[in-house]
């Protein structure tokens, strides 16, 4: 037989890969069967990785975490009930951050639920709302059209309830609070800006740094919507270290650690899946409430009323995150001073971490969160 064509190898040189081999579908499997066992690991792990960084970045829709019924849908909201609804006595409404992200944040997962802490405490009647990702229809609603569909969902609830703002949610409340007070029987707000220029936050910073035109150029991009996407590009880039590199490096180590896997893609579910905003809504809060902070100064006017802190008496509960740097404590805690409730009927609590684990951190809705679900049922 002819060596005319043959390529010679030196001593311990590995034998090339058959010719088979080397169609592209197979690769992979080839060249790791080709290395040996321990390749066959590492390729597997890879493979695993490769396949679960892909459903991290597209995953599904977020679900909530606790059975419950729509009670009301309105144009901007579907108003969710997870309790009996003929029981007696006032309703709590979560009234969930309307700011880029899924209302499930109220409900996310067993054990990180504060809807599931409000009824371990008792609450008769627990409701969330469940704010709609915009429409180019919907292009022009501004915080007016909020205001009035969150009064619309209190009145078919009875005219009054126990009302609990989360994040940008809070502000939207203390405006209610402030436009019909009798209708507020008690005012929780958690990580809310309620003086958006108190402290030194990052969007304070931005809200002050980038001109108007910024932001309504954005809004035009995405034909008179804030498109989430855009947004959450934003946020990444806050923290790009931990978004674009650390996450990825985290699901590597772990990736055999299934229970890991899971909470990173019940997270991811939240957080890849943006909601957009009208273009109206955002802006005006862009302008009024984080450039010119009219809420806070006495200047902002809400369904045809200058609304005042002050015309806010009811007993309210302040609770802020040490480590926040979404809204800092200070933006929070201003509210003390310039709400009309009595100091007496004032709590401010600061508990460790930092944003979202206001509403979703274990040891946050452990801690703390029962005691004021206590609080709130106090007040009847």
């Amino acid at each position: 037989m002819s060596d005319h064509g043959k390529v010679s190898h030196g001593a311990g040189a590995a034998a090339p890969l058959p010719a088979e081999h080397s169609v592209p579908l197979f690769w992979p499997m080839a060249a790791a069967w080709h290395l040996g066992e321990q390749a066959l690991s590492l390729m597997q792990r890879s493979a695993d990785f490769a396949t679960e960084a892909a459903v991290i970045d597209h995953p599904p829709q977020p679900a909530w975490a606790t059975s419950n019924q729509v009670r009301l849908e309105l144009a901007t909201l579907r108003l969710r009930e997870f309790t009996d609804s003929t029981a007696k006595g006032i309703p709590i409404l979560v009234d969930a951050p309307f700011a880029g992200h899924s209302s499930t944040i109220a409900d996310y997962a067993p054990g990180q639920s504060l809807v599931q802490v409000l009824m371990a405490a008792g609450a008769p009647r627990v409701l969330v709302t469940d704010w709609k990702s915009a429409t180019p229809a919907m292009r022009y609603f501004d915080i007016d059209t909020y205001l009035a569909e969150l009064n619309v969902a209190v009145d078919d609830l009875g005219g009054q309830v126990h009302l609990v703002g989360l994040c940008q949610g809070g502000w939207l409340s203390a405006m209610y609070a402030a436009r019909f007070p009798g209708k507020v029987k008690s005012l929780v707000l958690a990580g809310s800006p309620i003086d958006t220029d108190a402290g030194d936050g990052p969007i304070k910073r931005l809200a002050h740094s980038l001109p108007l035109q910024t932001y309504q150029d954005m809004v035009a991009a995405g034909q008179g919507l804030m498109r989430g996407s855009l947004m959450l590009a934003g946020w990444k880039n806050m923290h790009p270290a931990e978004q674009y590199a650390n996450k990825y490096a985290t699901l590597y180590r772990n990736i055999e650690d299934k229970s890991q896997v899971a909470r990173t893609e019940q997270f991811e579910r939240w957080y890849e899946n943006p909601v957009d905003l009208p273009g109206a809504y955002y802006l005006q809060a862009i302008e009024q409430l984080f450039k010119e902070n009219r809420f806070a100064k006495g200047q902002f006017v809400g369904l045809g009323r200058t609304l005042a802190l002050r015309d806010i008496t009811n007993p309210t509960y302040l609770l802020a995150g040490e480590a926040d740097d979404i809204t800092t404590p200070e933006q929070v805690f201003a509210a003390a001073d310039l709400i009309g409730t009595p100091k007496h009927g004032i709590v401010l609590k600061l508990v460790p971490g930092g944003h979202i684990g206001l509403f979703m951190g274990s040891g946050t809705l452990k801690a703390a969160w029962p005691g004021i679900a206590e609080w709130v049922l106090g007040h009847r």
